[in-house]
């Protein structure tokens, strides 16, 4: 069993507090703050950009490919499902619209009678429709494969990076803010204390 580390734990306190207290002087302008580099300051924010319009982007595909969104959340429960059980078995893909009306046409067709002219207008139509269909559904798998996936990829694993690593120099730089500022007050302090003793009758 690992030891309980008082010392520690005081002195990560005392580490966030001054975060803290420097984060708020600086925002009521009464603390100095060290200025970032412009170039990276510039990268800073396209990469914010970058994250904002990604996920617009691949919400507005996934509504494009899948205007229900009932269905969406569906497909979103069992893409989280498989990634944390392999064995979760999602349903049979659904038809498109297009092949349930084609299916409905070319039954309709044969139904009414193939030797008819209606009857064969309606098998054509309901041919088409079905290839509609196939052709919509290998066009969503190819959108889904090709695009959806790389913009997920870059947002869960570079962009979540980014983040992570914008962060830790945020924290570093709150820190070295509050040892400068405290490094300022001592000195002034000392120098106001040699002052006044120089002037004591």
């Amino acid at each position: 069993m690992q030891s309980f580390n008082f010392k520690k734990l005081t002195s990560d306190a005392a580490t966030a507090f001054n975060r803290a207290v420097q984060y708020t002087e600086e925002k009521l302008g009464s603390a100095e703050k060290t200025e970032l580099d412009a170039q990276f300051e510039n990268l800073s924010e396209r990469a914010d950009k970058t994250k904002i319009w990604t996920e617009k982007i691949l919400k507005q595909t996934e509504s494009v490919l899948q205007p229900n969104p009932n269905i969406r959340l569906e497909e979103f429960v069992y893409n989280k499902l498989e990634k944390l059980d392999p064995s979760v078995k999602r349903p049979a893909e659904k038809e498109t619209n297009h092949e349930i009306l084609g299916v409905s046409l070319v039954g309709a067709g044969y139904d009414i009678g193939p030797g008819t002219a209606y009857g064969t207008a309606l098998i054509k139509c309901g041919e088409t429709e079905q290839r509609i269909g196939h052709a919509e559904k290998e066009c969503m798998h190819k959108v889904h494969s090709h695009f959806l996936i790389p913009l997920r990829t870059f947002l869960d694993g570079d962009m979540k990076t980014i983040q992570k690593e914008r962060k830790i120099l945020e924290t570093k730089r709150l820190d070295l803010d509050a040892c400068k500022n405290r490094l300022r007050k001592a000195k002034s302090q000392e120098s106001h204390t040699n002052v006044s003793t120089f002037y004591i009758p």
